[in-house]
């Protein structure tokens, strides 16, 4: 299990330079530090700018990502040898989920998902091992893990659910089991509880994000989350978690941990109701993985199955690193279709040649003119590579917009980006300066761009920032 977290590790610290900054990332450093944001609680904001203000490097901003990653493959390991795992079952599951898609993907950048990718096991494997061992004291760590997870995000409650939906259904129903679960539930609440109390005091801000997203993605997102979920590990791995989700339902030996197949269920419908992202079952599914490498490890008992096997994982392996890491040279990403596969390699392209074409727009050079951008990433890779228009940047997206107002006094404003058109009604002169293009040929939000210039405010400057103001 070492070796495999430990290889991963040093595959994602090579790999951290490559490209640039993801959109994200650029957007954390830019917050000031602060209980809780619009968009989520104040764990990798935190991170973020902690490490840029000693290393303001992409690559020190990656190294927390990781080791988190690495750390999520011992854990996995963990619930395959909880289940009953042999040494081979466990080196399937290390193997296969170190170098999995989204492992890679979302373990090479600094995201809240990326701290989600040893959560969300973690706190299986604690609740397997309250169940299965019957060792309730467990939950009382599940809870631990849970409350400072809330310091990440808020979605950890998604999880509880489906493994409370897990226990309803297939665990022995005994007021020992839920006692301590709901103990563990008081801790995770105690834990939390400074973020809990912002939530509260700040009208839920996560709720009202939440549902943003559900209504901006929930059409797009909630006919393929099941067909997601073949993608997520990588094709060659659905047959093995497929086989631990049988498992788990009919093993009878399986029997005390059978709420974990349930809790997969439970969670893909959750995730259908809400809407908002495909990736959000993949703690669960990554756990239904590890159980699944028990039947495979006896399936590779016949003869030349094993070689089968590593073979499989391997190609899934190689497959999942082209798709989830820069191993494309740059200049040839535009001709590849792994932009289009991968959201998150595209977002990390093309940030500084847009900040310098932006501050090559005469007007810019000018002391009172406001750059406004349509989305933080553009507000963020402006502040980051152009460091001198850093106090004349904004943005009304998600916590940006809750950052100090425009000047009142303001006249002249520089726009980024798409969706910002409405402005155009709020000068006598709008036009096009410019548009955006980081000469690589990938399609992403910022690809060829407007860049406005609008002189001769007609409006006051609050009521163009308030319509600035947007989630997602």
């Amino acid at each position: 299990m070492l070796l495999a977290a430990g290889l991963l590790l040093v595959v994602l610290l090579v790999a951290s330079p490559a490209y640039g900054y993801h959109r994200d990332e650029l957007y954390f450093r830019m917050l000031p530090p602060a209980w809780g944001y619009i968009d989520q609680p104040p764990l990798a904001p935190l991170i973020a700018r902690g490490i840029s203000a000693v290393i303001d490097q992409v690559w020190a901003l990656r190294v927390p990502a990781a080791i988190v990653a690495a750390a999520s493959v011992v854990v996995v390991g963990a619930i395959t040898a909880e289940v009953g795992g042999t040494r081979r079952a466990q080196l399937f599951a290390v193997w296969g989920y170190a170098f999995a898609n989204f492992t890679l993907q979302v373990g090479h950048v600094l995201l809240t998902s990326t701290f989600d990718l040893l959560v969300w096991p973690l706190v299986l494997l604690c609740a397997v091992r309250a169940v299965g061992r019957d060792r309730p004291a467990w939950w009382l760590v599940a809870g631990l893990v849970t409350g400072l997870s809330l310091y990440n995000k808020l979605l950890v409650a998604v999880l509880l659910a489906a493994i409370a939906v897990g226990l309803l259904v297939a665990a022995p129903r005994t007021v020992r089991t839920w006692t301590w679960a709901a103990a563990g539930c008081l801790v995770a609440v105690v834990v939390g509880l400074p973020n809990l109390i912002y939530q509260v005091q700040n009208g839920f801000p996560q709720l009202q994000m939440g549902a943003a997203l559900s209504a901006h993605n929930g059409f797009a997102v909630r006919p393929f989350v099941i067909p997601f979920l073949l993608v997520l590990l990588g094709p060659s791995l659905v047959p093995v978690w497929i086989a631990g989700l049988v498992g788990l339902l009919r093993r009878p030996e399986w029997r005390p941990v059978r709420f974990l197949g349930v809790a997969l269920i439970a969670c893909v419908a959750l995730v259908v109701v809400i809407g908002a992202q495909f990736y959000y079952c993949y703690g669960v599914l990554s756990a239904v993985y590890a159980a699944g490498c028990v039947p495979l490890a006896e399936w590779t008992i016949a003869t030349g199955r094993l070689r089968l096997v590593q073979a499989a994982i391997a190609v899934n392996a190689l497959a999942s690193a082209v798709v989830g890491l820069p191993i494309v040279p740059l200049q040839l990403l535009g001709l590849t279709p792994v932009p289009a596969i991968d959201q998150t390699l595209r977002d990390q392209v093309g940030w500084p040649a847009y900040a310098k074409e932006i501050a090559a727009v005469p007007a810019v050079s000018r002391p009172d003119t406001i750059l406004l951008t349509t989305n933080y990433g553009e507000a963020g890779a402006i502040a980051r590579f152009d460091p001198t228009l850093r106090d004349r940047v904004y943005s009304g997206h998600n916590e940006l917009q809750r950052l100090p107002d425009p000047p009142a006094s303001t006249t002249t404003v520089v726009t980024v980006g798409y969706g910002l058109e409405w402005i155009e009604k709020s000068f006598r002169t709008c036009f096009v300066a410019a548009r955006l293009d980081s000469g690589l040929d990938v399609h992403s939000e910022e690809q060829n761009a407007p860049v406005r210039v609008c002189t001769g405010r007609i409006a006051p400057m609050s009521t163009i920032w308030s319509q600035a103001a947007h989630l997602g």
